[in-house]
């Protein structure tokens, strides 16, 4: 017999004797009518939903099934105030499923608790969909299920993923004009070569007579776009593929993660990113009783960067053998002194957690900063470029207009 997930629509009578009608996702008929007397509810009808032909939802992969770390935080934000008010978790799931607008996250939802149904705990559920829920999120879940305190974790991971948006909102909010401006330099420069420099091309050489060297190299340039732009775009196309596929690839991060940190502008953002991504979530999982070597193992992944990575990995030999947690960061340039500095303090008083929250907060103000500072920088270097690109090929191609009365002669 198949467990396969199914769609149900039902029909309820609610505690005020309401009649209530909704859909559900469960394994069978008898698990939705379970579900619903869980919530309090008193079944009437209860039919599988038939979703074949038009009716089905068209899913594309990467795109519709797609579960964003807003609606994570939201979740959990939201599981955390049911759990906090009494509801049970069954029935805090199911509402959960039931209410959420992403779709995807919903299906998921919908098994995992059907999962703790069956008397699975959470985290275990939770990592059956290690795609959808990150390794920090299952073992906080897990110690706070261990710990008793499950309502008080849920509400640090949704704080910590709530920063986390926050974070890549400011950086893309302050990168979104210098790429737009960077895309339309780009589509401005490759229209003009394909469809104006032509027309000219066929007026000079209508006139005869030897063209300016300018104009000659924007003539050759144009004839090269013809065959470069389909090219260039099927390139980009089996690039991005490519990329999408090996980007996490150990052997090609070991060789761009480094170069990452050392870039002319862009390496001290990255670097400041990475820094706070780190101390905020391992701050977090200290903050929610998880063991230090296990929230070393997940935090030095979640950083984003491997040079970050190797560092940690240190850590956690130093603290393996009983020696002290920020000893070998100093030796790693990656981390300021002052973050070095600010975790022994920590160490020390006791107060690791304490300490990282505030050097994540320092770090989120900075990448804010940086991000204002090079987009400040960025926009009018680009300003400057496009215009002189376009201003280049304007005059080039007036150039042979200048002697056009001597070649008409």
């Amino acid at each position: 017999m198949s467990n396969a997930t199914k769609t149900f629509e039902y029909a309820v009578r609610d505690k005020a004797g309401k009649i209530v009608k909704g859909k559900i996702e469960a394994s069978n008929q008898a698990a939705v009518a379970n579900r619903l007397r869980t919530m309090g509810m008193a079944p009437i009808s209860i039919s599988e939903l038939q979703t074949t032909g038009l009716s089905k939802e068209i899913s594309i992969p990467g795109i519709t099934d797609k579960i964003a770390l807003k609606d994570l935080a939201i979740m959990a934000r939201q599981l955390a105030t049911m759990i906090t008010s009494g509801l049970s978790l069954l029935r805090a799931l199911s509402i959960l499923a039931e209410q959420t607008e992403s779709k995807p996250l919903a299906r998921v939802l919908a098994q995992v608790r059907n999962d703790v149904e069956t008397g699975l705990a959470l985290s275990n559920a939770l990592s059956k969909h290690k795609d959808v829920f990150p390794p920090l999120m299952i073992n906080m879940i897990k110690a706070g299920e261990i710990g008793g305190f499950l309502d008080k974790v849920l509400l640090s991971i949704a704080e910590n993923f709530e920063a986390e948006v926050k974070l890549r909102g400011k950086v893309k909010s302050a990168m979104t004009y210098p790429v737009v401006v960077f895309v339309i330099a780009i589509v401005a420069v490759i229209g003009m070569l394909l469809f104006i420099v032509p027309i000219f091309a066929g007026l000079f050489d209508s006139l005869g007579g030897e063209l300016p060297w300018p104009t000659k190299i924007l003539v050759t340039l144009s004839a090269i776009m013809k065959f470069a732009v389909p090219i260039g775009a099927v390139a980009l196309v089996i690039f991005s593929i490519w990329w999408a596929k090996h980007k996490n690839d150990p052997a090609l991060r070991e060789r761009l993660d480094p170069l990452k940190l050392k870039a002319p502008v862009f390496g001290q953002l990255v670097k400041k990113i990475a820094i706070s991504r780190f101390t905020r979530n391992f701050g977090t999982m200290i903050h929610a009783g998880v063991p230090i070597l296990q929230a070393l193992d997940i935090v030095g992944a979640t950083s984003g960067n491997i040079v970050i990575e190797r560092a940690v990995k240190a850590v956690q030999e130093s603290v393996r053998t009983g020696q002290s947690l920020s000893g070998p960061l100093a030796s790693h340039p990656v981390f300021p002194p002052m973050v070095v500095q600010m975790m022994a303090v920590g160490e020390d008083t006791g107060a690791l957690d304490t300490m990282l929250e505030k050097i994540s907060d320092f770090y989120d103000q900075e990448v804010e900063a940086t991000t204002e500072a090079l987009t400040s920088l960025i926009e009018p270097l680009m300003i400057a470029v496009l215009g002189s690109i376009v201003g280049a090929m304007i005059i080039a191609l007036y150039m042979p207009i200048f002697s056009i009365f001597t070649l008409i002669e």
